[in-house]
C-alpha cells in the first residue's frame, strides 16, 4: 500500500471514529452511512456513496453489487451496523476488493460498543505490484547475481 492510499485509510477511520463517538452503537446501517457522509464531505474525502459496481466473472457480466462508499476511486468503504463483525463479513469484503480489482478496502462496524475496522488487501495486486516493482528494480540493476539478491531478500525480512 502506497503512502497515500494509507493516510487515506487513516482519514476515512479517522470520520468513522468521529460518527461513532457521536452516535454510538445501535442505530441502522443507514443513520451511520449518512453520517459517515457527512462528516467525509466536511473533511474533504472525495467519495461517492452506493455505487453500482459491475461484477465479472471471466470477462462475462453475472450482476451488480453496490458499495456502500467507493473513496477517491479506490478504497472500497464496506459499512456494518452489527454487535460483531464475524468471518464471513470479512470474506465478503475481501471478495470485493478482489472483484473490482482494488489494492484496499475498509469494513466498519459501527454496532459495537467501540468501533471496530479491517483493512483488508487485494493479495493479488499486492503481488503483482510488488512483482512489477522487483521486476523494474532488476532491470535497472542487471548485474545483481542471485547470491546479492539472496542477502537482500534475507536482510529484508528482519
Amino acid at each position: 500500500m502506497i503512502m497515500k492510499e494509507q493516510e487515506l485509510t487513516h482519514k476515512i477511520i479517522g470520520a468513522a471514529m468521529e460518527v461513532h463517538k457521536h452516535l454510538g452503537n445501535g442505530f441502522q446501517e443507514v443513520v451511520y452511512q449518512r453520517a459517515l457522509a457527512i462528516e467525509m464531505q466536511m473533511q474533504n474525502i472525495n467519495f461517492v456513496r452506493e455505487q453500482e459496481m459491475q461484477l465479472q466473472y471471466k470477462g462475462y457480466d453475472i450482476g451488480t453489487r453496490r458499495v456502500d462508499f467507493f473513496v477517491v476511486e479506490k478504497i472500497m468503504v464496506e459499512i456494518k451496523a452489527i454487535i460483531n463483525l464475524e468471518d464471513v463479513h470479512l470474506a465478503q469484503a475481501m471478495n470485493y476488493v478482489e472483484a473490482y480489482n482494488l489494492e484496499i478496502g475498509l469494513l466498519i462496524n459501527f454496532g459495537s460498543k467501540s468501533l471496530q475496522f479491517k483493512r483488508v488487501h487485494n493479495n493479488k495486486v499486492l503481488n503483482r505490484d510488488s512483482k512489477g516493482l522487483k521486476d523494474s528494480l532488476d532491470f535497472q540493476n542487471p548485474k545483481k547475481s542471485s547470491h546479492q539478491e539472496n542477502q537482500t531478500n534475507q536482510g529484508s525480512d528482519k
